[in-house]
């Protein structure tokens, strides 16, 4: 009581209370509002050039996970403790820097980050710094990358995929293995496909997949691989669903519907097969492609007609991973590589 009243007659409260009630309403809604921080040129920029990524039509999943995860939490937060505020304040000393303590940082496993992540990071900055040269921004310094391990690359035999086809219980996880082996398409290229994706053009029969970048191509496929895609639309595809897709669950989900097939959903398959098929090997989807690719290049695949059919835009890919074998430059190579598989 004696704090209520001291208050009351004090000259603030009564200055207060001279004020009209709506004034009094006004000052009682007034919050603390913290300032913002005004950004840094350099941060504006890297903001622009995400958005430029966008524009160029690159999907929301690789803007952000190649492009802005580095730019955004590795590469900025160095430039800000250093306080580099500008793009013509990156020097190559700053981004040895930058890469160096990449390659000492450990992680929460204790491990310091893989060659393979900061040369990852290192070349989104790459990226950045060249799209901003070409905006006429002054760029002094591109980073070095750090010279990678080569891994030699675990392939599945053509034995082993066979076991893990044999090893299927449905014709749709069957065909989903002969897919990924037979083609080469990515996993989530299969996961999109559409009975109507099953292209007949004269005497070939292709897939209709839609890649990287949203950029349709048309894959070639086996001969007997085809009419099994076929049969499998026309009759053993669920066909009391509102799904547009070729491969579905084999149970309804909650709302009563057949759902598609995720990509980790295969990848969980594969999983299971390769545990039934005893194969020791670890089995995912894009093991598949690699497995595919590898084998088509020792029966004499032409790279280029190989890089088309994966949807690579160059040979770099290929010859990078691929750089251990020496394929012969024979064109028609499909047909010959599924030589055995016209009967089929």
């Amino acid at each position: 009581m004696m704090l209520a009243r001291r208050i009351a007659q004090s000259p603030l409260c009564a200055v207060f209370f001279c004020y009209p009630i709506r004034r009094r309403a006004e000052i009682a809604d007034l919050r603390v509002v913290k300032a913002k921080t005004q950004q840094s040129p350099l941060a504006q920029a890297v903001d622009d050039y995400l958005t430029s990524c966008r524009a160029r039509g690159l999907s929301p999943r690789t803007v952000d996970g190649a492009y802005g995860y580095p730019l955004r939490h590795v590469f900025l937060p160095f430039c800000e403790e250093r306080s580099i505020r500008e793009i013509s304040a990156i020097t190559p000393r700053e981004l040895d820097r930058l890469a160096t303590g990449l390659m000492e940082r450990e992680g929460r496993t204790g491990k310091h980050m893989s060659k393979h992540s900061v040369h990852a990071y290192m070349r989104a900055v790459n990226h950045f710094l060249g799209w901003a040269a070409a905006g006429g921004e002054e760029v002094k310094a591109r980073a070095q990358l750090p010279r990678l391990p080569k891994k030699l690359i675990e392939v599945l035999s053509r034995e082993e995929v066979q076991r893990l086809e044999d090893a299927a219980k449905t014709e749709r996880d069957m065909l989903v293995v002969r897919a990924l082996a037979d083609t080469g398409i990515r996993v989530g290229e299969l996961a999109g496909l559409r009975p109507s994706d099953l292209i007949v053009q004269g005497r070939n029969q292709f897939l209709k997949v839609r890649g990287k970048g949203a950029r349709e191509r048309l894959v070639p496929v086996p001969p007997g691989l085809f009419r099994r895609l076929q049969r499998y639309a026309d009759r053993s595809r669920p066909k009391d669903t509102h799904s547009d897709r070729l491969f579905l669950s084999l149970r309804r989900s909650t709302n009563g519907d057949y759902e598609p097939l995720t990509a980790s959903g295969v990848g969980q398959l594969l999983k299971v097969l390769a545990e039934v098929a005893g194969v020791k090997k670890r089995v995912y989807p894009h093991l598949l492609r690699h497995s595919f690719a590898t084998w088509a290049l020792t029966r004499g695949m032409n790279p280029l007609t190989l890089a088309q059919i994966l949807g690579h835009s160059s040979l770099v890919m290929i010859q990078n991973v691929y750089a251990h074998l020496t394929p012969s430059d024979a064109y028609d190579a499909l047909l010959k590589v599924f030589a055995t598989d016209r009967d089929g």
